[in-house]
């Protein structure tokens, strides 16, 4: 039987590039050699491809955190690499936008190839909080409140939006950038002397930002994997040191505790569940993804907080993780993805 040429796409454009590498090092050491022929492609933070040797060096070296421009000759975005390798699928673990916000996945449905992940719309609608928020609250799925305002907007004056967030969210609250994760670019506003300074920062990433209401609680998280039959991990728990989940919380500083499984009782592990799935097929993703609630200490409610269609993937992220105490191993997670996407092109 030969082996499937895989195709792992990683680095990007994206605020979360060292992010990237770190997961495509971890598919690429523990993906099954006996399955599967692993093809690296990095792309640079400028947009440059590599080739899969230059890539493969990259993975290789543990010292590296970042994808270079290339060598000489190298044209920013061109596909050229990545066209000359007889693919059967790709693996794209492009967290953030270019990655996971629908742009890679129109290119691979253009050129017929399988991919892991969810489709364009999906993508596009899980990376703009924003408009998932809109969905979710279409669905009626229970969240914080929450405002959108847009750098178009931004005057020096900022008194009537104080009094909205005073009269409508409330002190503290945070803002988010609507299109991007690992939680770059998001502040926690404690009173309305950090507001324009935490709004000025957004805008350094994003158009449009999320003023979202601070939820006092525990941070649950869970996995979700399948097509139109999704299946769901046991929950874990979020324990940072810092004052929230922020960028150093997840990758620099190893003092955030990961509790898995959370310790909740059986009717809330099932309403966790049900809550992810509902998630899950508001957007109609498939293949993968991590949804993030919060308990809320003042009434032991879940809040449905965001969901991630290209989650961390590194050995120790905890999409892999809760999957690992649910009895799937990081390598049997690898054959499953790829199944679910080669099963999902068959049926198209």
């Amino acid at each position: 039987m030969s082996k499937l040429r895989v195709g792992l796409l990683f680095g990007g454009r994206s605020e979360e590039h060292e992010v990237s590498i770190m997961s495509a090092r971890s598919v690429f050491t523990a993906a099954d050699p006996e399955k599967y022929e692993i093809i690296p492609v990095a792309i640079s933070k400028e947009g440059y491809w590599l080739d899969s040797g230059q890539s493969r060096e990259i993975l290789l070296d543990e010292t590296v955190t970042a994808v270079q421009k290339g060598k000489e000759g190298s044209i920013p975005t061109s596909v050229i690499p990545f066209l000359k390798e007889r693919l059967d699928l790709v693996f794209p673990v492009l967290h953030g936008p270019y990655g996971e916000d629908g742009k890679i996945q129109g290119l691979f449905e253009i050129l017929d190839i399988p991919y892991v992940g969810a489709g364009v719309m999906s993508s596009a609608i899980g990376m703009d909080k924003a408009i998932m928020k809109e969905l979710f609250s279409y669905w009626g799925l229970p969240q914080a409140k929450y405002k959108v305002f847009y750098a178009s907007k931004m005057t020096g004056d900022l008194t009537a939006l104080k009094r909205e967030i005073e009269s409508g969210i409330g002190w503290p609250c945070f803002i988010k950038p609507a299109n991007l994760g690992s939680s770059i670019g998001i502040n926690k506003v404690h009173y309305p002397g950090e507001l324009e300074q935490a709004i000025k920062e957004g805008f350094k990433h994003d158009r449009k930002i999320i003023i979202e209401e601070f939820i006092k609680g525990r941070e649950i998280e869970c996995s979700v994997l399948g097509n139109e039959k999704p299946v769901v991990s046991l929950p874990g728990e979020i324990r940072p040191k810092h004052e929230f989940y922020d960028y150093e919380a997840k990758y620099i500083d190893e003092s955030t505790e990961l509790v898995i499984p959370a310790p909740l009782d059986d009717e809330l592990v099932e309403e966790v569940k049900e809550l992810a799935v509902s998630a899950f097929r508001a957007i109609d993703a498939r293949g993968f993804a991590r949804v993030d609630f919060f308990l809320r200490d003042l009434d032991n409610k879940l809040i449905l907080n965001e969901i991630n269609t290209i989650p961390g993937f590194t050995r120790y992220s905890m999409y892999p993780k809760l999957w690992e105490v649910s009895g799937i191993s990081y390598r049997e997670l690898i054959d499953r993805l790829i199944d679910l996407a080669l099963e999902w092109q068959s049926e198209q």
